[in-house]
Parts: structure tokens; C-alpha cells; sequence
């Protein structure tokens, strides 16, 4: 019992406090859970998709892949050598490297996808 007030007084400025300065903790914590549940919608539709008999469900993002990667490697491996050969032969020839600026954010949003095991890893969830 609180004879004083002080402890309703307390409780009323406690909630003033919250109201005014929201705990960032527990939204925090529900933008985590929210982000979290929709990337594993989007998990269970890649296995839904990969697990399609169909090339053209199950196949489109390993073909993003390697048409990806297939720029990438040429870029920074198959342009030089074929330079430097070509150099060394006596043809010198002009070649361009692949444009991948609009490429690369594909490529980066595919292997973004990577990043989610981070977050199962804070989160102390256990690999499949």
C-alpha cells in the first residue's frame, strides 16, 4: 500500500516517459521479427520455385547466376589474359570490359540473400 503517492506518481510519470521516449529495444525487436518473417516468406517461395520440375520456375536464378558470374570472370580474368596474349603476339586489339552496372545490383541482391544466414547466426538459429 502506498500511502504516500509516490508510487502512483511514479507510474504516471514512467508512462509519460515511455509515451514521450519509446523503449528502442522492443521496437527494435519487432522491426527484427517482422524483417525476419518476411524473408522466410520469400525462403519458402525459393523452395517452392527450386523444387518445381519446370527449367523455367527452378532454373531462372542459376541462370542469373552464371550469366552474372560469366561477365564478372570475364571482366576480371578472361580480358586481361586474352590482353596480354594478344599484347605479346604482336595484335594489340582494343576489347571493352563486359557493362556490368546493370549486372551487379542483381548480383548483389542474389548473393545479399547470403547475409540472412548473419542473422539467423545472431539470432542462434541452427543451419538446415
Amino acid at each position: 500500500m502506498d500511502i504516500t503517492g509516490l508510487g502512483a506518481v511514479s507510474d504516471l510519470a514512467a508512462s509519460v516517459i515511455n509515451k514521450i521516449w519509446p523503449d528502442k529495444t522492443e521496437a527494435e525487436k519487432q522491426q527484427l521479427a517482422a524483417a525476419v518473417m518476411v524473408v522466410q516468406g520469400q525462403l519458402d517461395i525459393n523452395k517452392v520455385e527450386a523444387a518445381s520440375p519446370s527449367v523455367f520456375v527452378s532454373g531462372w536464378r542459376p541462370f542469373i547466376g552464371w550469366v552474372c558470374g560469366s561477365a564478372c570472370a570475364w571482366n576480371w580474368i578472361g580480358l586481361p589474359i586474352v590482353k596480354t596474349v594478344l599484347d605479346m603476339s604482336g595484335h594489340p586489339v582494343q576489347l571493352s570490359p563486359a557493362d556490368i552496372s546493370e549486372m551487379m545490383p542483381i548480383l548483389l541482391g542474389m548473393l545479399g540473400l547470403g547475409t540472412l544466414r548473419t542473422v539467423e547466426k545472431i539470432n542462434k538459429v541452427a543451419a538446415i
